[in-house]
């Protein structure tokens, strides 16, 4: 038992050697709240980081050169950094994380349409409005008992719960129904499952010229005028260069042009075989390089923690086995999502900042360990202990009884339930999306922002994860089938 809890001590030190560096790397590259007072200037870095959604057209979605981000806050951003002379690198994040993402340090600015309040200027330093528009109220074609927003009262709303427009449909006494974007919003509204939606009129001008025949319609418009907004952290300094560049683009008609390109000409919609056949090895490649190294390094180096936690559980020292009910029970009894925003957004917050890849992969091998200990224990309780004493008549030690006679016999055993917990992980990685993982399904939600073509691009990610898990089931059933070799009929 002291060599089980000798390597968790290995392992756990390991990790943290792993996250160290990140940690010290970007205390050494500078934060935005390293400026004392909201008043000063602080110089921009080289390179601004600016986190944006990604999935919110006609603002900030794919379809630009090479499938590249593009839409009206990302030609506003870069407008700024040519303007300002610095290199604009963008950290794709969902809505809801945003300014969790931006509290914790992983980007200087966020450019995603974040409409200015007094709650939000209170904490965060907001810059003067770059676009200035009206909400909307959206229903369904056909609904005749919603033509204004005091009719929300009692009514669904789906809208985006960290955004203006929720806090809208919220005060005119809607229920809100959380939804991660406005196309998925949308979606929700045409199938029945709301009764409305506020947004953002631009956003459901542009989606109406490029879905003519969707079944939505507008009934009205708020009358509170939403000023779009660059978004810091408090006391970050940059206020002064960002306002002078939006001042300076306004002047020169820069402004006025890129509005000009997103809400004024024409759209033209690829076909959805088209949309199919673009986005087919995108996401066949996100799948190759993050979805399944994400998948075997958690697994691998989840049970090697499996390992030490099965045996330590099964120790009869009680400090020892006790340790390990409690981090299996804390694994257990805690949602997976809750365990990677603890690792990714509330770890900076202690000084340890850790990359988005890094961070999924102790996330979810830590997950896998909870998991797979059980699995690891019964398989190994269910032998005879008789083979626990053979081996020591024979003067085999602990570790050696483990290595040549208990594991092996128990490998076939848990074989079964392990693989399951393996293809689990194979789709469990869709979560690693909000911690800003580009993956298989983070992919699929990008190429469907803008089509719209949730049907198709959905679908073809399930039909990636099903061939995934097709391989690993027939790697199992060989498994089994040599391990089955040589046991006695």
């Amino acid at each position: 038992m002291k060599r089980a809890a000798h390597a968790l001590f290995v392992l756990i030190l390991g990790l943290l050697c792993v996250a160290v560096p990140a940690t010290g790397a970007a205390a050494a590259s500078g934060s935005p709240a390293s400026a004392a007072t909201t008043g000063r200037t602080a110089d921009l870095p080289p390179t601004l980081k600016v986190g944006t959604e990604g999935v919110y057209p006609p603002f900030s979605y794919h379809g630009g050169p090479g499938n590249g981000l593009t839409g009206y806050d990302i030609d506003v951003m870069n407008a700024i950094g040519k303007h300002l002379g610095v290199k604009v690198e963008y950290v794709e994040t969902p809505f809801d994380s945003m300014f969790a993402a931006l509290e914790a340090g992983r980007f200087d600015v966020v450019a995603n349409q974040i409409t200015f309040n007094e709650e939000r200027n209170a904490r965060y330093d907001l810059s003067d409005p770059y676009v200035e528009t009206t909400g909307v109220l959206v229903v369904r074609k056909g609904e005749k008992n919603i033509t204004k927003l005091a009719d929300l009262k009692g009514k669904r709303a789906a809208e985006n719960i960290t955004s203006n427009w929720a806090e809208v449909a919220k005060g005119a006494g809607a229920t809100i129904v959380g939804v991660d974007d406005m196309s998925l919003a949308i979606d929700n509204l045409e199938q029945g499952r709301v009764d409305a939606l506020v947004n953002d009129k631009l956003a459901i001008r542009n989606y109406l010229r490029t879905k003519p025949d969707a079944g939505i319609k507008v009934v009205a418009e708020t009358n509170d005028v939403s000023k779009s907004v660059l978004a810091a952290k408090k006391g970050s300094g940059y206020l002064p260069q960002l306002n002078k560049a939006i001042a300076d683009l306004r002047a020169d008609g820069t402004l006025d042009k890129i509005y000009a390109k997103y809400f004024g000409a024409a759209v033209t919609t690829p076909s959805t075989w088209q949309i199919m056949r673009d986005n087919a090895w995108p996401m066949a490649r996100a799948a190759l390089t993050k979805t399944i190294p994400l998948t075997v390094i958690s697994f691998a180096v989840g049970m090697v923690i499996a390992l030490a936690i099965g045996l330590m559980r099964m120790s009869s020292h009680p400090v020892v086995a006790g340790i390990a009910r409690l981090y299996i029970s804390f694994i257990r009894g805690t949602p997976l999502l809750v365990q990677l925003f603890l690792i990714f957004y509330a770890l900076p917050q202690l000084g340890v900042k850790i990359n988005p890849f890094l961070a999924a992969v102790i996330a979810f091998s830590l997950n896998v360990g909870g998991y797979a200990a059980e699995i690891v224990r019964s398989s190994v309780e269910s032998l005879p202990r008789g083979q626990w004493e053979a081996a020591s008549t024979v003067g085999m030690g602990y570790a050696a009884t483990l290595r040549r006679v208990i594991l092996p016999q128990a490998a076939r055993t848990a074989v079964p339930p392990l693989s399951n917990t393996l293809i689990s992980l194979v789709k469990d990685t869709s979560l690693a999306a909000t911690i800003l993982v580009v993956e298989l399904f983070r992919r699929a939600q990008i190429a469907a922002a803008p089509s719209f073509e949730f049907l198709a691009l959905y679908g073809m990610a399930a039909l990636y994860y099903w061939v995934i898990c097709l391989v690993l089931s027939f790697a199992q059933s060989r498994t089994e089938t040599r391990l089955n070799r040589f046991v006695a009929a």
